[in-house]
């Protein structure tokens, strides 16, 4: 599986005996991705049995304790583990000073570099690429400056039909170049078509990350076409006034902005600890958005495939 995500924490700034602070992993391709890292991460990875060595990229939405108090933690857990790989850390403007500090008080001397990416802007942002994918930064409404990340598999190369290997005698040389969609010549000087030796590779996967936030509108226009996004439902559907007081979202705005985005599936989450029946969230979601399905931690879900019941 290409792509697929596994919750490590879904609630917000209370745990409860079932659900941890914020913290997911995106495994693209094998390629470990960590968004925010709340009380208890290093915990859950191993009980999910992550690989930490795999962890290269550290996304943090905003500077909330329950988004990144686990990460002091887990950076000295790495040291200690003699890690000597970079990390590269993209977290909002402000935060490269209090991790330095935090280091500094606590007498932590690091074997590897943090290489540190600054969010911030009114607009979509492209902040990091590799071989497989491109991630973008999003402004989110919450009580400080707070952020998405939009990650995006990039368009696969086009799979060669094998009969027409041999039918057109194409030397394994050029094929690098078909996948890529260039077309071919004969030796007889025919011009053959790429579509008509190639097929188109599989659809390319997105996902989105949208935690903390109030609804605002404009945000599905930052995720539209995703194919799946996780949205925060901080309250049901009652607690409307006290959702915009704090800067969160309702079950029915998370719902909403799913809809607006035209995404496929819909995971709620960052659910207060005031909440115990975590259907009754999803159940209003749903109402406006049917695909939608409640986060669960310790669960993984393949970003291709997803169930809904």
């Amino acid at each position: 599986m290409p792509m697929k995500l596994t919750i490590l924490g879904s609630s917000s700034a209370l745990p409860t005996s079932e659900r941890y602070p914020s913290a997911h992993v995106l495994n693209v391709h094998e390629r470990l991705y960590l968004i925010d890292c709340g009380e208890g991460t290093q915990m859950q990875l191993r009980k999910n049995k992550i690989r930490f060595a795999k962890i290269n990229n550290i996304f943090i939405s905003h500077i909330h304790g329950d988004h990144v108090f686990g990460l002091y933690g887990l950076l000295s857990t790495f040291n200690l583990m003699g890690r000597t790989l970079p990390i590269n850390l993209h977290a909002p403007d402000n935060y490269l000073q209090m991790l330095s500090s935090h280091l500094t008080d606590f007498d932590i001397h690091l074997n590897f570099e943090i290489n540190f990416t600054s969010l911030g802007g009114k607009d979509p942002l492209k902040i990091y690429e590799d071989k497989y994918l491109t991630v973008t930064s999003f402004p989110l409404q919450h009580r400080v400056p707070s952020f998405g990340f939009l990650f995006r598999e990039k368009i696969p190369d086009r799979n060669i039909i094998k009969e027409s290997i041999e039918k057109y005698k194409i030397p394994a040389t050029r094929i690098p170049a078909i996948k890529k969609g260039a077309d071919f010549t004969t030796e007889t000087g025919e011009l053959i078509r790429n579509e008509l030796i190639t097929i188109p590779g599989p659809e390319p996967l997105s996902y989105a990350y949208c935690s903390d936030t109030k609804y605002f509108k404009r945000l599905a226009s930052f995720v539209r076409g995703v194919k799946l996004l996780y949205h925060e439902a901080t309250f049901e559907d009652s607690l409307g006034d006290l959702a915009a007081k704090t800067g969160h979202s309702t079950s029915s705005g998370a719902a909403k902005c799913a809809l607006a985005a035209d995404a496929e599936t819909l995971i709620i989450g960052h659910f207060s600890a005031r909440h115990k029946d975590i259907s009754v969230l999803e159940g209003q979601a749903r109402k406006i958005f049917p695909r939608t399905i409640a986060a669960v931690d310790g669960t993984t879900y393949d970003v291709a495939n997803i169930n809904v019941h």
